[in-house]
C-alpha cells in the first residue's frame, strides 16, 4: 500500500479486477468509476505485481486509477530500466491535485526501488499523453517528466522523467 498525504493507493486485487471486468459497481467507487481507461487497465493486471494498476482513494472513494504498464525492461536505444506509468481520475475529482498527488507517490516508490539497490540504476519512467491535454502534460512536468521523446502511434506525446541523479551516481560509484 502507497500512501501519499491525502490519498491511499492499494494495489488491485483479484476481486477489484473481476468486478472491473464483468461491469460490477463496489460501494465504495465514485459514481463515474471505472472510467474507460480503468477497464483498459485491468488488462495489464497480474496478481502479486507491484508495478501493476493500483487504485487512487480519498477517504473510503476510489477516485481513479494510476500505475505502471508493468515492470521495467531495459530500453532498445540505451539499455536503461525504463516503464510506461499511466493514471486517471474522474472528472469530479479534477483540479484539487489528487493527479500530481498519485503520481508523486507512485515515482517515490519507484525512486526507493532504484536507491535501496532493487533496481540497480534506478528507474526511468514514461508517460503517453494528448497534446491537448494541459491539465496532464502540467502534472507530469510538476512530477519530473521533463523529457520528451517524441510521439508515439496514436499521437500522443511521450514524455520522460530521467533516472533520479541519486540512483546514477550511486550506480557510477558501483562501476
Amino acid at each position: 500500500m502507497l500512501r501519499t498525504e491525502r490519498l491511499a493507493l492499494p494495489l488491485w486485487s483479484a476481486q477489484d479486477v473481476a468486478a472491473l471486468r464483468a461491469g460490477r459497481r463496489h460501494p465504495d467507487w465514485h459514481p463515474d468509476f471505472p472510467r474507460r481507461d480503468d477497464v483498459d487497465a485491468a488488462v495489464l493486471w497480474v496478481d502479486g505485481d507491484g508495478w501493476g494498476p493500483r487504485s487512487i482513494v480519498r477517504g473510503r472513494t476510489v477516485l481513479g486509477s494510476i500505475g505502471c504498464f508493468g515492470p521495467p525492461e531495459p530500453h532498445a536505444g540505451d539499455a536503461v530500466l525504463e516503464t510506461e506509468v499511466g493514471y486517471g481520475l474522474v472528472d469530479e475529482a479534477h483540479g484539487y491535485g489528487f493527479a500530481s498527488e498519485a503520481l508523486a507517490g507512485l515515482t517515490a516508490a519507484v525512486d526507493a526501488l532504484g536507491a535501496s539497490g532493487t533496481l540497480p540504476g534506478g528507474v526511468r519512467l514514461r508517460a503517453a499523453v494528448r497534446p491537448e491535454n494541459a491539465a496532464s502534460l502540467k502534472v507530469l512536468a510538476r512530477c519530473g517528466f521533463t523529457g520528451l521523446r517524441g510521439s508515439d502511434e496514436d499521437g500522443h506525446l511521450v514524455m520522460l522523467r530521467p533516472v533520479p541523479p541519486a540512483a546514477a551516481v550511486r550506480d557510477a560509484g558501483a562501476s
